[in-house]
């Protein structure tokens, strides 16, 4: 299966999301880019969020439902429109066929069908762009470090990818990148989520600073009011556009686990989880993992980053958050607060200002871990062979 075919669900049966969710993950290679629930807003969320296939449950009323799906489809030719319903009334099937949608699916979704139909679409996919990778950085709780990692992972990266480099603050109203880069942006994400339509490169350029390292970044708006007017939607639209743009983008957040978030997590193709060996930390992280069990979330893209390990006064181990959370943690940073303040302080990266530090150093061989896609990683807290970055790739 190719990886990375962008998918959109329709569904207005609240018990049977979760299960459709499953299922196209189950096939491997997807990627749910939005979930939509009314059909009123379905046609502008396919026009705003690029994607190969639109996955439409037609119950509990394919009458409704089926013309506005038949209208995505015959407006968005490239487009891949599956139906899935519990009848097998032929009628139904047949004015399915009519309204141009490729695939019906009758529940229960049996899993090699699905992938099978999916793969026809790949095969006949007309898509030539670029697909960058897309990783989100979070932390379990606030000052973990999470900015910090983002910031100068992807300071790490432009000096390795040759297609480019791109960093989103994601903290709508807080969000330090910015500040950690020393840089006084002109426009910000709120520039790009002003209209609805999808989003141009020429109009994503316009509003990306290029920092001295090659990174180009999208900085938060400069007011709160801006950011009040951001949608999940308004997001997901100017990540898709940026992806295609770059080889890595990297995202610091969401800062907060709730619908916005939801949707930014769902098409990132590894998301980086940052704790330290604190109580609070490693709860909050819990309950993220929790909630992404019971929305369906593939999990497989999640991994564990531990920040300021030798930090003095911890009672907790690496093996006690394992042990926790049910997961490796697969990386760990040192802790040289000294050195990464100066850093935050004099608004350089830690290539610039501490380019031997430990920290910086440890955030290098994450770096090039990712890009070299290596499967010979050096072995992991506690002498297993640890998951590598690139694997979530």
């Amino acid at each position: 299966m190719a990886h990375g075919l962008r998918v959109i669900l329709f569904n207005t049966e609240e018990d049977y999301g979760v299960t459709l969710r499953r299922s196209v993950l189950e096939c491997g290679g997807t990627k749910i880019v939005a979930e939509v629930d009314e059909p009123g807003v379905l046609a502008q969320a396919v026009q705003q969020i690029p994607a190969q296939l639109l996955i439409v449950n037609l119950d509990p009323n394919p009458e409704a439902v089926l013309p506005i799906a038949g209208e995505v489809a015959a407006a968005h030719p490239n487009l891949a429109v599956f139906a899935v319903s519990g009848s097998t009334d032929g009628q139904l099937i047949l004015s399915t066929m009519r309204q141009g949608l490729r695939e019906f699916l009758t529940k229960p979704i049996e899993l090699e069908t699905l992938v099978q139909a999916v793969q026809r679409v790949v095969d006949r996919s007309t898509a030539t762009g670029r697909q960058g990778s897309l990783v989100a950085v979070v932390g379990g709780a606030g000052g973990v470090g999470a900015t910090t990692l983002a910031t100068n992972l992807a300071v790490e990266l432009a000096s390795m990818a040759s297609g480019g480099v791109c960093l989103v603050d994601l903290d709508y109203r807080f969000g330090q990148v910015g500040t950690l880069l020393d840089i006084e942006p002109t426009y910000s994400i709120a520039d790009l989520c002003e209209t609805p339509e999808r989003l141009e490169s020429q109009v994503i350029e316009k509003a990306l600073v290029k920092h001295a390292s090659g990174v180009h970044v999208l900085c938060r708006p400069p007011s709160f009011n801006q950011s009040d007017n951001i949608t999940a939607g308004h997001c997901v639209g100017a990540l898709s556009g940026l992806v295609s743009m770059f080889d890595y983008v990297l995202v610091d957040g969401p800062s907060r686990y709730d619908p916005g978030a939801k949707a930014v997590l769902d098409i990132a193709d590894g998301i980086i989880v940052m704790l330290e060996l604190l109580v609070p930390d490693v709860r909050n992280v819990q309950r993220m993992l929790d909630a992404m069990k019971q929305a369906g979330f593939n999990l497989d893209r999640v991994r564990l980053v531990c920040n300021r390990l030798g930090k003095e006064s911890s009672n907790l181990s690496v093996a006690d958050v394992e042990a926790t959370l049910n997961l490796e943690i697969f990386a760990v940073l040192p802790d040289d607060w000294p050195g990464v303040s100066a850093s935050i302080n004099l608004g350089e990266p830690l290539a610039r200002s501490q380019p031997r530090s430990k920290v910086r150093l440890a955030i290098q061989e994450l770096a090039e871990r990712l890009h070299s896609g290596a499967d010979d990683a050096a072995e992991s807290v506690g002498g297993r062979k640890g998951g590598i970055l690139s694997k979530i790739f």
